[in-house]
């Protein structure tokens, strides 16, 4: 039983980690020495765990995602928009530090795929919902 334990402790680093090499560049550096390495991973890691902690607050502050309730219900008109994820912020803190091109077209953008994120959302849940109904 500890052994199960043990492993299932392991996933949530494992994601971590690979979500850490997917979107901030942990697994970009061509360091040959150890110290240049370990400069890399921590500086990496640092923007990992401020992303994360901002994402965490907003997450506490936004109100529950309206979901549907039953499998036949129809979407509202105004679902509102996901919470802020790490990837979501991070592409915010880009936004501050670099702009190709004027903020209003980048809001514009976090702002759709915000909406988008939240109607595949309601209708994947809604999707769940039938098909448990006809389990």
């Amino acid at each position: 039983m500890s052994l199960v334990r043990v492993a299932c402790l392991r996933w949530p680093v494992e994601e971590g980690f690979e979500f850490g090499n997917d979107h901030f560049g942990l697994d970009h550096s061509q360091a040959r020495l150890y110290t240049a390495l370990l400069r890399h991973i921590v500086l990496a890691l640092a923007a990992f765990a401020v992303c994360a902690i901002t994402a965490a607050q907003a997450k506490t502050r936004t109100p529950a995602p309206i979901l549907p309730a039953t499998p036949d219900q129809q979407p509202p008109e105004d679902r509102g928009l996901i919470t802020f994820t790490v990837a979501e912020i991070k592409r915010l803190f880009i936004l501050v530090t670099r702009r190709l091109l004027p903020e209003t077209h980048h809001l514009h953008w976090v702002w759709w795929r915000r909406r988008r994120q939240t109607r595949a959302r309601w209708f994947h849940h809604r999707t769940r919902l039938r098909r448990d109904q006809q389990i």
